[in-house]
This record gives structure tokens, C-alpha cells and sequence, in this order.
């Protein structure tokens, strides 16, 4: 059974960090590039970072740049997203996502993905 359990959030204050963790389960990791979304409420979920099994390139959102830093351990077939000067609008539910490698479509393109997690709630307060 193909498992991405996301963990580590929480509420925080701003400007505090949280660490982000997204266990993987079920698949080959290794075939699979992984990304971080978001899910403010009202509002659409967006592509917040991803990094590559290929060659661990990765991606950022403009939002996050300098402030977020995602990684991959692949001994444990986790994927961490390192969460720096939270601001209030960073409050959203968290997913990790795995996209087979070399597939189609834009990093941050949700149809791009072939698997889910639950999501983990970020709460940052002002």
C-alpha cells in the first residue's frame, strides 16, 4: 500500500521554524521526485517546493525562497521541509506528493502528482 505521511506540524509563532517530515511507503522512492504543498483556507492549493531523485535539484515557490529549504533522505525514504521566519500567511495544511520521475507537467502542477499525503496543519500566529 503506497503511504506518504506528512508530520511536524504544528502552531508556532511568527518568525519561529518548524521541520516538516514526509515518510514514504509502498513504492519505489528512489523512481519518484517529491513535492510540498500548501492549502491556506479559501484559497487553492499551491506548489510550495520540491526536490528531485534525479539529480536533488530543487524548487521553490517565490513565497518561500531564502526561507524554506527542502531535503531528502533517501536511507529513510523521507523528505523534510525546513520552515524558517514563519509568517502569518504561511498558516495552511501541508502535503507532500510523489510524482514519478521524468513525468510530465510543471513542479508545482498538482496533476503532475501520483500520490498524496493526508496533510499536516501549519498554524503561525501573529
Amino acid at each position: 500500500e503506497v503511504q506518504l505521511v506528512e508530520s511536524g506540524g504544528g502552531l508556532v509563532q511568527a518568525g519561529g521554524s518548524l521541520r516538516l517530515s514526509c515518510a514514504a511507503s509502498g513504492f519505489t522512492f528512489d523512481d519518484y521526485d517529491i513535492g510540498w504543498f500548501r492549502r491556506a483556507p479559501g484559497k487553492e492549493r499551491e506548489g510550495v517546493s520540491y526536490i528531485s531523485s534525479t539529480d536533488g535539484s530543487t524548487y521553490y515557490a517565490d513565497s518561500v525562497q531564502g526561507r524554506f529549504t527542502i531535503s531528502s533522505d533517501n536511507a529513510k525514504n523521507t523528505v523534510y521541509l525546513q520552515m524558517n521566519s514563519l509568517k502569518s500567511e504561511d498558516t495552511a495544511v501541508y502535503y507532500c506528493a510523489a510524482a514519478r520521475t521524468h513525468g510530465l507537467g510543471y513542479w508545482s502542477a498538482v496533476t503532475k502528482y501520483d500520490y498524496w499525503g493526508q496533510g499536516t496543519q501549519v498554524t503561525v500566529s501573529s
